[in-house]
């Protein structure tokens, strides 16, 4: 338990927030102490390199009046020459003109001829310098030049020792360190009070949802410290509010249900008790009976067929029987098939006139659908009304519009009429008869094509249903 809480902690958002504050501070201390070395190296050699060259001329001028060149043996150069040496702990060359060294501090190359790169430079009239980090040294070449004469009469290379400079810049690379490291765990510190009163919200956010999982609360939560906790839990509430509606819905789906099948069997159960309980009963209330008998067990049968293609069409991996299929001909059979039924009630049902429109579709399925719609207006109509189908296209969809001279729907009930077992006109339903159930197949198999299904009315004036629904069916990926 201990370890999952230890791994649940690392993924989550305070120790996000901590990392990002920790990393914020670390960034700008490490690029100040970078930027603070660099500047402060930099500083320190071109002082050195100044001191230096200012030493030099002054020993490049002291060269020509003594004839240095010429006769080294001038005691007054040499021990200037050794005093340089040992103030800057290093080593001093003079070259002549042939680049003959007349003079090492070292006693090493004196009358040796030296091609060295710095002293090349220096006779092209080019800045001679150079900065080795790795041997702490600063070499510096001057030129030796008379006022009388125009041309160099040779140069002065000296070498510096720059150990000072380089351990000042460890010195300060180790404050710099340790200016970090403090930074570092003050940074902890701070990052983590700051991203505890970050995340506290969250934490309430998470203990009222918490709650409301555990039964213990059933109002919808607020939490109003930052804008995204208010959108979270305005989103929780109105997911909480769909799960109350839903539950509600299905509470009703069963009493419905319930309802729906024990009704047929109640009027049987009379119906037969009635039998059963008369002695010598006239042949025509007893096939009268039995017709009404009859009657209930057809009505208790298309209940359990509806219920049944409810359970289909909710099933995720439902399967579509889907082909290529002529849709204005389709309509067509499904007009003549329900033509005597309309005929009975003097409905006129028509279908529009429309080009050909072929697309793929389970044609069990879709009959099932337009039947109920054309049902629906045929039964909720006036006598001697009118239903009228039509077919159109574009090049994605095709539509299917039924309108009816019928009854018509109250506002309030458009919005309901999809549910199950919802009937907009109670009453006038129970003359009827039905299930109140066509509506909810229509749309589960509306929806299984990757269509929509929308709905106008007005009550007293008709009702006009109108199906979009892809002519090119897409199945819908299942997720592993």
């Amino acid at each position: 338990m201990k370890k999952h809480m230890n791994f649940d902690f690392f993924k989550s958002l305070r120790f996000r927030i901590m990392i990002i504050l920790v990393i914020l501070g670390i960034v700008p201390s490490v690029a100040v102490t970078a930027i603070i070395i660099n500047n402060y190296r930099y500083r320190a050699i071109a002082n050195r390199l100044e001191i230096v060259q200012d030493q030099c001329e002054i020993l490049c001028n002291l060269l020509i009046k003594e004839n240095y060149l010429n006769n080294s043996s001038s005691q007054v150069v040499n021990s200037k020459l050794e005093l340089l040496s040992n103030i800057y702990s290093g080593r001093i060359l003079v070259v002549d003109r042939d680049f003959k060294v007349v003079r090492d501090t070292y006693g090493e190359d004196e009358g040796k001829i030296l091609v060295s790169p710095m002293v090349v430079k220096c006779f092209r009239g080019e800045d001679a310098f150079d900065y080795d980090s790795d041997s702490q040294k600063i070499v510096l070449a001057v030129p030796i030049k008379s006022p009388d004469v125009n041309q160099l009469q040779g140069a002065l290379m000296i070498t510096v020792s720059s150990s000072e400079i380089a351990a000042t810049i460890k010195e300060l690379e180790q404050t710099g360190i340790l200016i970090i490291l403090i930074i570092v765990v003050l940074g902890v510190v701070l990052a983590f009070v700051l991203s505890t009163i970050l995340v506290k919200p969250l934490a309430l956010v998470t203990r009222a949802i918490e709650d409301v999982t555990d039964g213990y609360q059933d109002e919808e939560i607020s939490v109003q410290n930052y804008t995204e906790t208010v959108l979270i839990t305005d989103a929780f509430n109105k997911m909480l509010h769909r799960m109350k509606t839903l539950d509600e819905s299905r509470q009703e789906f069963v009493s419905n249900v319930s309802h729906e099948l024990k009704t047929p069997m109640t009027s049987m159960k009379v119906l037969a008790d009635s039998l059963v309980g008369q002695q010598g009963v006239p042949e025509e209330l007893y096939q009268e009976f039995l017709t009404d008998i009859t009657a209930e067990i057809d009505r208790e049968n298309k209940i359990i067929t509806d219920l049944l293609s409810l359970v289909k069409l909710d099933k995720k991996a439902a399967d579509l029987n889907v082909e290529s299929l002529d849709i204005h001909a389709l309509l067509e059979s499904i007009l003549k098939r329900l033509k005597p039924i309309a005929d009975q009630r003097k409905i006129s049902l028509t279908l529009e006139e429309s080009p050909s429109v072929t697309a793929d579709v389970d044609e069990t399925k879709f009959t099932l659908a337009i039947s109920n719609l054309v049902e629906n207006g045929i039964k909720y109509n006036v006598e001697e009304g009118w239903v009228r189908v039509s077919l159109d296209s574009d090049p994605k969809y095709f539509y299917v519009t039924v309108s009816d001279s019928g009854l018509g729907i109250p506002e309030e009930s458009i919005d309901k009429i999809f549910e199950r077992f919802y009937r907009a006109d109670k009453s006038h339903s129970k003359e009827i008869g039905g299930t109140g159930l066509g509506l909810s197949i229509t749309k589960g198999v509306v929806v299984m094509h990757r269509g929509t299904i929308k709905v106008f009315s007005k009550e007293g004036e008709g009702t006009t249903f109108t199906v979009r629904i892809p002519l090119t069916y897409v199945p819908q990926e299942e997720k592993p």
